[in-house]
């Protein structure tokens, strides 16, 4: 006997396991969401969102494969008209899978798998990050323009800091030579008392 590659083996035979998946996934489509076990409810879900596929592009040769699997016309009709459409802008996860407890008895696992009737909408992740690419070569023009305003501010301090400075030195250069001309009056008087004293030691 034939043993699976991945995942579990329903039924004694491939056979059994199509079998089994194929009324299922009837089911599924039927009522919109059935109880079974947590195995078959991991096999399923693949299984028949390739069938939900198919169904959205909704042309003749894909009918024909869903017919393969899903035996009832009726099921395959509300298939094409209603669950395709209702998934057109979903791109994939069409079903949900939520686990119950253990079932009475043989307390094999349980599960629910039901279609997802919620309307789709794009996450805001996208929007997030185009609106950061956006907003990030907007922030390095500025980042650009700040050296250059220091620089000019650093200039303009520089401008202003000799301007102060020039009438500074200006002043203490009055100031000595207003001290030079001191000292040489200062020294002529001395000069010109010397002169006396000695003019009046020579008289006398």
């Amino acid at each position: 006997m034939p043993t699976p590659k991945k995942g579990y083996r329903l039924g004694g035979s491939s056979s059994h396991q199509k079998a089994i998946l194929n009324n299922l996934a009837t089911s599924l489509f039927e009522h919109g969401r059935i109880t079974t076990t947590e195995a078959k409810a991991r096999m399923l879900r693949p299984f028949a969102e390739r069938l939900i596929t198919k169904a959205k592009k909704g042309d003749l040769h894909n009918r024909r494969i869903v017919l393969r699997a899903v035996k009832d016309k009726g099921v395959v009709h509300t298939l094409f008209t209603e669950i395709g459409p209702q998934f057109a802008d979903r791109p994939g996860g069409y079903t949900r899978i939520t686990k119950l407890g253990p079932r009475k008895g043989d307390n094999a696992p349980m599960a629910v798998i039901e279609l997802v009737t919620e309307p789709y909408a794009p996450k805001a992740a996208s929007g997030a990050k185009a609106s950061t690419t956006t907003s990030t070569p907007a922030a390095a023009p500025a980042a650009d323009e700040a050296p250059e305003s220091t620089e000019d501010t650093t200039a303009e301090s520089t401008d202003e800091t000799t301007e102060e400075t020039a009438p500074q030195e200006t002043v203490a250069e009055d100031a000595l030579a207003g001290t030079a001309v001191e000292e040489s009056a200062a020294d002529s008087t001395d000069e010109a008392d010397t002169a006396d004293s000695s003019e009046d030691d020579a008289k006398a």
